[in-house]
């Protein structure tokens, strides 16, 4: 009885289930992993251009052969917030137009938007959202990074991955990129590198070099972040016409060199950082002076801050423009190893006190630094604390009335100029959220010099030439 009721209890079979078995084969489960753009790319063959349609794709990619990869439209690939999304292994890849989100959080296994792990790879106009590390490059010499956008996530920065982080990569070509909420844009042992054109922006170091030879970094804006440069134990390093702003985390440096050698920094423009050039064992031998030249410091708490350690810089024809403290000397020591003056050819200081009787252009008397004050802040940084208090107009009196406490001058230069340099003319490619204040800084950092100059052009043919001391601050 029981039998019969289950019988007729039984629900009618359906023709789905007396279909065939679904092909479970190993090849058909590899492609069902793919997803829609790696079935594109098993598909290709070397050389060939892989056009993506426009939508979002959510996985991960493997690129194992030589092709270009190219978004028609919006294309986004978002990694679901776990692992690396893309990771090349074949060399001559380009990837190029993509909207690339969301890795995974893991800092130990540096979840990263693009690894390459092949040289002479290109990545071209790719914007990088939500990732913890950008764009890492190992052992991909001869690889350009052209026109990104890379973003770090949300999270303190200790736990943040770098922006771009190169690993052997030697003559790649970083140009047009921007970096921002990241960690470091870092160079490993990656000599001939070109950085151009590159904008970073609330990351802790907006350019960090260690043990990268002969690298050339021009034209790059890098602010509001804890650092600007920081070139460490690497040689042949050239730095101009980069704009170094607001870098003011625990550091603060602009340009911070630490045991680096053959080094020229030139027509930079370094302004309102806490230290506009951090000097730390540089040069490192006596190969070549370290050359500062062409430079407008200005708006820096400290202009120069040098230990006694470095040695062999020739720092000349640049612009001190109302940093508060010009040059300091961290540590106990002097700064007799380097070279504020070259021949008959100085820097311009702001707080110059001379004057031109002869319209020569140069000082008729020795520019030095000896104030009372800044060489107990020296000494004691947390002095910092009364400047522009009564306590250091205190200090500074007693400087100037009893000569016997007065310090030894910090350097000296023989030969100052009487009128700024001219600033360099740059493009305003700015990133949007510091733009206003940048572009107004600078503004108004140009019509400064162009006032200061103004001053100093009366001063040549006005009362100067009378030979009474001009009072300062009276233009």
């Amino acid at each position: 009885m029981l039998a019969l009721v289950g019988l007729f209890m039984t629900p009618p079979c359906t023709a789905q289930e007396h279909a065939a078995p679904r092909d479970v084969s190993p090849r058909a489960a590899a492609e069902r992993e793919l997803g829609p753009i790696g079935r594109l790319l098993a598909s290709a063959r070397p050389g060939d251009t892989v056009h993506v349609p426009a939508g979002t794709y959510r996985g991960h990619l493997r690129i194992d052969r030589p092709v270009t990869l190219v978004a028609d439209g919006a294309v986004v690939i978002d990694g679901g917030g776990s692992g690396d999304i893309i990771e090349v292994v074949a060399p001559d890849v380009t990837i190029r137009g993509f909207v690339i989100r969301n890795t995974g959080i893991d800092l130990d296994q540096e979840n990263a938007a693009i690894r390459v792990l092949a040289p002479r790879v290109t990545l071209e106009s790719n914007v990088l959202q939500d990732i913890l590390f950008g764009i890492d490059l190992r052992e991909s010499p001869d690889s350009r990074i052209i026109a990104n956008t890379i973003g770090g996530k949300r999270l303190d920065i200790a736990r943040r991955g770098d922006g771009l982080r190169l690993w052997r990569a030697d003559r790649a070509i970083i140009e047009g990129n921007r970096i921002h909420d990241g960690r470091d844009a870092i160079l490993w042992y990656s000599s001939g590198v070109i950085v151009r054109g590159n904008t970073a922006h609330d990351c802790r170091y907006g350019l960090h070099l260690m043990f990268s030879d002969n690298v050339t970094i021009t034209d790059n804006e890098l602010a509001g972040n804890s650092v600007g440069v920081y070139l460490m134990y690497s040689t042949g390093v050239t730095l101009t016409g980069n704009r170094l702003l607001k870098n003011r985390g625990p550091s603060g440096y602009g340009i911070g060199l630490k045991e680096t050698d053959r080094f020229t920094v030139r027509d930079n423009l370094i302004a309102g950082n806490r230290s506009g050039v951090y000097l730390d064992g540089s040069p490192f031998t006596d190969a070549q002076p370290g050359i500062f030249e062409a430079n407008t410091l200005a708006y820096n708490d400290v202009g120069f801050t040098i230990l006694p350690s470095s040695r062999g810089n020739e720092i000349v024809g640049n612009n001190f423009i109302d940093n508060i403290d010009q040059v300091a000397v961290a540590g106990r020591g002097s700064l007799d190893g380097n070279r504020f003056w070259k021949d008959e050819r100085g820097n311009f200081w702001s707080d110059y006190t001379g004057y031109d009787q002869n319209n020569d252009g140069i000082g008729d008397f020795v520019h030095e630094s000896q104030t009372l004050f800044e060489n107990l802040m020296d000494k004691r940084p947390a002095l910092r604390l009364f400047l522009f208090s009564p306590a250091q107009q205190a200090i500074e009196f007693v400087g100037r009335a009893i000569p016997a406490v007065r310090p030894e001058p910090k350097f000296t230069d023989e030969v100052p100029l009487m009128r700024p340099l001219p600033l360099p003319t740059w493009r305003p490619d700015v990133p949007p959220s510091h733009s206003p204040i940048l572009v107004a800084g600078g503004s108004l950092l140009a019509l400064g010099v162009s006032m200061l100059a103004l001053g100093y052009e009366r001063r040549r043919s006005g009362d100067g030439s009378s030979g009474e001391m001009p009072v300062r601050g009276a233009e």
